[in-house]
């Protein structure tokens, strides 16, 4: 039979928030686990670091411009002809997916057969005059599960905590096995009883946190706040300026958070992450319970970021690493695939890359309008020639912007004022020195000025005549003509 595949995405997870990857607080043995029975991929990015067309790359295969979504907006249709889940169940695997989805309409399967859902909470359906049949009430599967559990009067909003506040945080309120973490687990758990023992499995395990709210169980929330917490990095080029005290505001992006407050916030963005490795672990323990775990892949990963304060940042969206760059994992505990195991790799992947690697894991045509590449050769060992860089870019209003990365470093072009930045992610890998002014690397910056020339050459923005880039044109967060 062919392997079992197992996409294990996270919401808001940054790159370095793995003790396999040298963080010096946060703990993740079971994703290390992972990491030690396949290859980490080191320089993995989201080039559009927000949900919606984050998981667009995720579920298409494509660049940002050939699947549309340039920037964050919700209730555009998912109408490709091509998806993940969609392929493998025609290949013949049982799939499904539980948790968050992301997509519109808000139950779209998508290709999937069946899904469990909770995208957490969103404002679109979650307002009173949204349509019946888009509402949350009637979406939503967690929310009525721990209703029936607990009393219908319970609901997300309890804690008082807004789902994109990054600033603020507080313990989990109700016993553990009713965070929405602990669900994930439990009804995945739940699938691998239910599944079609005659067909190999698609499981897509898809955690809202550890985005906000920032919630974790108080166990984990106090480990940690007894802890050492690390402070956020701060470029030189950073604004220290706060004139409208937008830093107090819960759902800052940005600005001077008071700094116990933004201790509290770090150390539960920590407890969130260990929390949901100690749930992959119980399901990883599960799978070896039902004699699957030497027989499935799993794919680790996260649709974007979390800034946590670096530079006087939060969220995400932007391009720095924090933001963009995210963990991204292969793992074959059983070598069916031939894997390096324990090792990395540098080269440069996207999120366009996990539908074309999970389809080759499962022996699955890859269709034509893929622009992603499977990374198994390269996890492999394989000597292959492979992209040189990604470029990407985000619709955010004056922060619209575009980037060129390749490992070893970042051009990013503000479209709306003209700012460049430029950063040695070799010397630098935090982008503390905005090197735009250095003459000793013009022709670096020169080099890759004109590749994002060329990039957007025919985009419909105007952002470039095809010899220089043009400030000022309108960013649109759905292209038009795809």
């Amino acid at each position: 039979m062919k392997p079992n595949v197992v996409m294990i995405m996270v919401d808001q997870m940054r790159f370095d928030c793995l003790s396999v990857a040298g963080h010096p607080v946060v703990e993740t043995p079971n994703i290390d686990q992972l990491a030690h029975d396949g290859v980490r991929f080191t320089n993995a990015y989201t080039a559009t670091p927000t949900c919606v067309p984050a998981r667009a790359a995720v579920m298409t295969g494509m660049s940002q411009r050939s699947h549309g979504r340039v920037g964050y907006q919700e209730r555009v249709h998912w109408d490709y002809p091509h998806m993940l889940p969609e392929e493998m169940s025609r290949a013949g695997y049982h799939t499904q997916c539980i948790g968050k989805m992301h997509v519109y309409p808000t139950r779209n399967l998508c290709g999937f057969h069946n899904v469990v859902l909770h995208d957490g909470y969103l404002h679109h359906n979650r307002m009173k005059n949204t349509p019946v049949h888009e509402s949350f009430d009637q979406t939503d599967d967690y929310l009525p599960w721990l209703r029936e559990r607990l009393g219908g009067h319970r609901d997300l909003s309890d804690l008082g905590l807004d789902c994109n506040a990054s600033a603020v945080s507080r313990p989990w309120h109700l016993p553990e096995e009713y965070h929405p973490t602990n669900w994930v687990v439990t009804q995945s758990i739940d699938f691998l009883r239910r599944r079609d023992p005659r067909k190999p499995f698609f499981l897509k395990m898809s955690f809202v946190r550890p985005h906000p709210p920032f919630d974790p169980p108080q166990a984990y929330f106090d480990y940690y706040m007894s802890l050492d917490i690390d402070e956020p990095v701060i470029g030189d080029w950073a604004s220290g300026d706060d004139p409208t005290g937008e830093g107090l505001l819960p759902t800052t992006g940005g600005g001077k958070v008071p700094k116990q407050r933004l201790k509290r916030a770090r150390a539960a963005y920590y407890a969130l992450i260990n929390h949901i490795d100690d749930q992959i672990g119980r399901f990883m323990q599960t799978l070896i319970e039902y004699q699957l775990y030497y027989n499935t892949v799993f794919l680790f990963v996260s649709d974007h970021g979390e800034l946590l304060g670096d530079h006087n940042l939060l969220r995400k969206a932007l391009a720095y690493e924090g933001s963009a760059k995210v963990p991204f994992i292969l793992a074959d505990p059983g070598n069916q695939l031939g894997l390096r195991r324990g090792e990395t790799c540098d080269k440069v992947v996207e999120l366009r890359d996990i539908m074309p690697t999970i389809l080759d894991a499962g022996k699955v045509s890859i269709p034509d309008t893929v622009e992603g590449e499977s990374v198994i050769p390269l996890a492999q060992g394989q000597e292959l020639e492979w992209r040189e860089y990604i470029h990407g870019e985000h619709a955010y209003g004056s922060l619209s912007h575009h980037y060129i990365a390749n490992g070893k470093e970042k051009y990013i072009w503000y479209s709306q004022s003209g700012e460049e930045q430029y950063f040695d992610l070799e010397k630098d890998p935090y982008e503390l020195k905005n090197l735009i002014q250095d003459q000793e690397v013009s022709e670096k910056v020169a080099e890759l000025r004109k590749t994002l020339i060329e990039e957007l050459e025919g985009r419909e923005e105007g952002y470039t005549d095809g010899t220089k880039l043009i400030v000022g044109k309108s960013a649109q967060t759905i292209l038009k003509n795809v």
